[in-house]
């Protein structure tokens, strides 16, 4: 596991990933503990309970847009999307685990993903 400060980059393919594991693929769950909602909480200076409100689906996870992405995933540009870095979840923060990121070795996984990437960047596809 990574052990990344809020301003470490992370691995070097994180930084030109349009956002992979931003998506939520059946049977996934991004798992948010109490530590992560008060980090977002001081983030966006509100309670803990108005993050729950606002941002969760059920006790521990995001809510997500229709094309499954999370709810904090920008729109606006191709990289860099997480729209709370500073303040992203324990879980995403250690993503890949100090391993390979899958969606670089697993061709089912990007199947799922890349093609809602390019219908949002290019519509008429």
């Amino acid at each position: 596991m990574s052990d990344q400060g809020v301003g470490d980059p992370g691995p070097v393919y994180c930084s030109y990933c349009p956002g992979y594991c931003c998506y939520r693929l059946s049977g996934s769950t991004l798992f948010l503990d109490g530590d992560d909602i008060n980090r977002m909480a001081r983030y966006f200076d509100i309670s803990d309970g108005e993050i729950r409100k606002r941002y969760l689906e059920g006790k521990n996870t995001f809510k997500v847009g229709k094309d499954g992405s999370c709810i904090f995933l920008s729109n606006e540009k191709l990289r860099a999307r997480c729209s709370i870095h500073p303040a992203r979840p324990r879980q995403c923060r250690d993503f890949p685990y100090g391993k390979i990121c899958p969606y670089l070795e697993r061709e089912d996984l990007l199947s799922q993903i890349q093609p809602k990437i390019e219908r949002l960047f290019n519509p008429d596809r």
